[in-house]
């Protein structure tokens, strides 16, 4: 989504309901492809778990608990899967919405829109630090970092 909102930045005169309508395509595309690799990828993983269970307990596990679980599990992780990043999205995306009814938005929807993604990215940067037991103001700056770095290639290789 950032990608797609400096790129929109560079172009200048792109009108909102464009760029509004192509981050919202992105955002849905971002959740299904989430949805659809994580649903085929743990399905198939779970199917070849249960099968080796049932292969060394020499039993059919399909109607017991463990290959319900085989079965449903897979639906979770592709429905946390794909709805975080639409989620997201969808977050960094309230700027260009408010834009024309909220006043700090109104005049800099896309820079607002931009810094919403910038904060999410540090915050994320700030909970993986906090899963990896590392310093948070660290982990944090560490993906602003990488995202600064994004940004400046997409301004380095841009055309305009």
């Amino acid at each position: 989504m950032l990608g797609l909102l400096v790129g929109f930045y560079l172009s200048e005169d792109v009108r909102l309901p464009v760029v509004i309508n192509a981050c919202i395509g992105v955002a849905i595309a971002l959740g299904m492809s989430g949805v659809s690799s994580a649903y085929i990828s743990e399905a198939a993983e779970k199917q070849r778990e249960l099968r080796e269970l049932e292969k060394a307990m020499v039993t059919d596990l399909d109607n017991s608990a463990y290959g319900q679980a085989a079965r449903l599990l897979p639906m979770v992780i592709a429905f946390v899967n794909g709805m975080t990043p639409l989620a997201i999205s969808l977050v960094i995306l309230l700027p260009l919405w408010l834009g024309p009814s909220v006043e700090p938005f109104s005049k800099f929807p896309l820079e607002s829109a931009f810094v919403m993604a910038l904060i999410i990215i540090f915050f994320l940067g700030v909970y993986l630090g906090q899963v990896s037991q590392t310093f948070w103001l660290w982990a944090g700056l560490r993906t602003l970092l990488i995202a600064a770095a994004t940004i400046a290639l997409i301004f380095t290789l841009s055309p305009g």
